[in-house]
């Protein structure tokens, strides 16, 4: 017989006013701390669900522990995400980006918890403090140039793009998609024989020398490249409805879009908002 009590999950659910009611009052910085906590417990809540599937196709009982853990770090995890979608609903920005479909409540908490309009005057600034500046290399012994939370979350923000590609309302999957072909025709081309060749000085017995070796660039890194476009675009757009909620007049073209022949200003979705 089991010596484990297995404590009951009401008090959990007893904290939600509580929860709700300070959600609006919280700093960027308890926001980035609750971002975190989310993701941690999504990891160990999907990590606890699987030792069950686990146990169930073995044919063995799972154990009650492992049950009232998992439903344990559902309900917080649902809790936290109530926080950040109150803490997101009260600012424009925070709206707009859960207007977007893929952004939801915790990333959109995310980037208002990460950045600060007041220091990007523009979007490069942005770009670069989220790892996506390639100009900016982080070399043995240096601090790093970029947050490391910021660009995971874009990581994320990508992946979720992907994800919603084939949904009638998505905006982003499909720009995600159209700039992969066009990536592929470029590799096609060996247009980017040059970063092929660079890749192969540094990591000669890289596991996919063989296709570097043709003046290409691999399947996942054609992918990695348009889900950085995509995700650049969404931040240019998040960047101008945030700066022009702060300061009542819209920002700075980004440098991508103001020179080296690139004319064409595509405008922010949804916005302004009704």
């Amino acid at each position: 017989m089991s010596l484990i009590t297995v404590p009951t999950v009401r008090p959990v659910r007893d904290v939600r006013r509580a929860l709700q009611k300070a959600a609006t009052a919280l700093t960027r910085e308890e926001a980035r701390y609750l971002v975190d906590a989310y993701y941690q417990m999504q990891k160990s809540r999907i990590e606890t669900t699987n030792r069950i599937s686990a146990a169930e196709r073995g044919d063995q009982p799972p154990m009650e522990v492992l049950e009232w853990l998992a439903e344990q770090l559902n309900i917080l995890e649902n809790e936290v995400k109530r926080q950040l979608k109150a803490f997101a609903d009260a600012t424009t920005v925070g709206r707009w980006a859960m207007s977007i479909c893929g952004v939801g409540p915790v990333i959109s908490a995310g980037l208002l918890a990460h950045i600060d309009i007041e220091q990007a005057p523009t979007v490069g600034h942005i770009w670069a403090f989220a790892g996506l500046d390639p100009t900016r290399k982080w070399e043995k012994g240096q601090k790093r140039p970029y947050n490391a939370h910021l660009k995971t979350l874009c990581w994320k923000i990508g992946e979720s793009f992907v994800k919603v590609s084939n949904n009638e309302k998505d905006i982003y999957g499909k720009v995600y998609l159209r700039r992969k072909e066009y990536e592929r025709q470029r590799n096609d081309n060996r247009e980017y024989a040059n970063q092929a060749a660079a890749v192969l000085e540094r990591k000669p017995n890289h596991k996919q020398a063989a296709i570097y070796r043709q003046g290409k660039l691999p399947d996942g890194h054609i992918h990695a490249r348009a889900k950085r476009y995509a995700v650049k675009l969404f931040l240019a757009h998040w960047h101008y409805v945030a700066y022009e909620d702060r300061y009542g007049m819209p920002p700075p073209k980004p440098y991508v879009l103001a020179h080296g022949g690139h004319v064409d200003f595509i405008a922010p979705p949804n916005w302004p908002m009704e």
